[in-house]
């Protein structure tokens, strides 16, 4: 039960952390910042999300529940799958500076359907 604690407050503060910085690095993406190049800020947010797959990993496994086998497991999934590709839009890939933000906006949205799907274990957080 301590790894399930230790497994599950580092995936709470990886989850915080990558937030936080996905955050700034839009905000310095809408002000066009040359802080977004900064070598540490294409650095720290890989290795904070890593730790935070590893984790939630480390929690399905302990709590045994899969993707794939369990409904919210696999909503999250597939959330995070259109996060990625919505937040590589807003960072890196979108030709525009309107369509950064939108996907910028729209990635956060994602964000929180995953920690809606998460709290209540049901992809479905919002009713049906």
């Amino acid at each position: 039960m301590a790894y399930f604690s230790l497994i599950k407050n580092l995936h709470l503060a990886t989850i915080v952390l990558s937030l936080a910085l996905f955050v700034l690095r839009g905000a310095w993406m809408i002000a066009a910042s040359p802080l977004l190049q900064a070598r540490w800020v294409r650095i720290v947010p890989h290795v904070i999300d890593t730790l935070l797959l590893a984790s939630g990993i480390g929690l399905a496994v302990l709590i045994q529940q899969y993707p794939l086998v369990h409904g919210w497991l696999t909503a999250k999934l597939l959330a995070l799958i259109l996060y990625i590709v919505l937040g590589t839009i807003a960072l890196k890939r979108g030709k525009t500076k309107a369509q950064r933000i939108a996907a910028w906006i729209a990635a956060l949205l994602v964000f929180g359907y995953m920690v809606a799907v998460a709290m209540a274990h049901d992809p479905f957080p919002f009713g049906q």
